[in-house]
């Protein structure tokens, strides 16, 4: 095996075991908190990108605005979001998290990420060091091909 091929498979093996323990605790959270996938995908929405309207809210989710405005009742009824008027067009709608809705989203997101402290606990301070350093390369570079990517699609258009 070239090292290209033990690399792409290391990244492989790292990927799956990362992302089924990170789901899994998101899926757990999910579980507990009694909201559907398509409530917890709005208010992480919410959370990444802040306030928006009704119909964004829909277009993310790939849903209706009436499907949209009828489970941002139930959420706005949970006290899991805030409706209040668009400052620049008072017929519009503005949707936020509330702090219960933030906090929810919060907890979330601590769910998926605790599983790594345990992971630090685990390996030496010089395996931490080693690891450290081979990432921040990774990430690096991932974030140049990203960069390359958008540049090469901006062009495009």
């Amino acid at each position: 095996m070239t090292i290209e091929q033990r690399f792409t498979q290391v990244l492989r093996d790292w990927s799956e075991v990362f992302m089924h323990r990170s789901m899994t605790d998101f899926k757990r959270f999910m579980d507990d908190s009694g909201l559907s996938a398509s409530q917890i995908n709005t208010l992480m929405r919410l959370h990444y990108r802040g306030a928006c309207s009704v119909s964004d809210l829909g277009a993310h989710a790939g849903i209706t605005s009436a499907a949209s405005s009828q489970m941002i009742d139930r959420l706005v009824g949970m006290d899991l979001l805030m409706r209040s008027e668009d400052q620049s067009d008072r017929r519009n709608k503005v949707i936020d998290l509330s702090p219960k809705g933030r906090a929810l989203i919060e907890q979330g997101i601590e769910a998926r990420r605790s599983w790594m402290e345990e992971l630090t606990t685990a390996l030496s301070p010089d395996e931490q060091q080693a690891i450290v350093h081979a990432l921040t390369l990774l990430t690096q570079a991932a974030r140049q091909l990203e960069g390359a990517s958008v540049k090469l699609k901006n062009s495009e258009e």
